[in-house]
């Protein structure tokens, strides 16, 4: 029997070129076969434009046509075959990585393709490289800090009422809401009824063409914003101006003008 190829799990993106560790760019270039994972939505693999500029011989790559369905047992039973797809190559000895937008183990697919391989072939050679998430890149693309101080961050799939949505914002600070889909309209209504809106922001397909950023949610238009890969940074209060020494009392002030003084003299 062959020896066991190595599977590498490879966050890219989401979006901008470059957006991959380096340590996965050598993986990359050890695979004998890198599967590119596409919605049957989709006409091309995004995975696969986020790797623009990474040279890859097109006859290493596998695309492999997702099943976007919501059914956990149509799912189930598409991750078992996909797994099987996968031992086939690594059963032959070959090095096989696997593509994943955004962090490879954060509200992934490949956590699932991982699992049912891991059951086909016991003591696999594997080696996970994370990514990079859509709430990291879509913070960074507006300039939106996903935490300051002492700031309590809840990050979820977004709820199917208002009203367990409405509880999540009013016990903490910053929810990053994933998975938003068809809920949008709902959502923006929320964050609009609770006066919030002004200080959210969304972020849908970050890099790609048809890229969408707001970083005020007052007239956001829930019609053209809705989509895949789409992300909602929520703030319950404005942010705090701590660069501007608002509310720091007078005195406490003067001292550190004063020691300030002192260490430049």
């Amino acid at each position: 029997m062959s020896k066991l190829g190595t599977f590498w799990g490879i966050g890219v993106g989401p979006g901008p070129a470059g957006y991959i560790p380096l340590a996965a760019i050598e993986a990359l270039r050890m695979a004998d076969i890198v599967f590119a994972p596409r919605a049957t939505t989709s006409g091309s693999s995004v995975a696969l434009r986020c790797l623009a500029g990474i040279a890859i011989a097109p006859e290493r790559i596998r695309e492999i046509e997702f099943n976007m369905d919501t059914d956990r047992s149509v799912l189930s039973e598409h991750y078992a075959r996909l797994a099987e797809t996968i031992a086939v190559e690594l059963r032959a000895g070959l090095n096989a990585a696997y593509l994943t937008i955004g962090d490879t183990l954060t509200y992934s697919t490949y956590g699932y393709v991982l699992a049912a391989l891991q059951e086909l072939l016991p003591g696999l050679p594997q080696r996970t490289f994370p990514g990079i998430t859509s709430y990291a890149a879509a913070a960074a693309a507006l300039s939106w800090p996903l935490g300051e101080g002492k700031e309590r961050t809840l990050i979820l799939p977004c709820p199917e009422d208002a009203a367990s949505l409405r509880y999540d914002i009013e016990t903490h600070d910053i929810v990053v809401l994933m998975k938003i889909g068809k809920r949008l309209p709902w959502v923006l209504d929320l964050l609009r009824d609770m006066g919030i809106a002004g200080h959210c922001a969304f972020a849908r397909r970050i890099g790609l063409d048809d890229e969408m950023l707001s970083a005020d949610l007052s007239n956001l238009c829930p019609t053209e914003a809705m989509g895949y890969l789409s992300t909602l940074l929520i703030r319950k209060d404005p942010r705090e101006k701590r660069h501007s020494g608002q509310g720091i009392p007078p005195d406490v002030l003067q001292m550190n003008a004063n020691r300030l003084q002192e260490d430049l003299s």
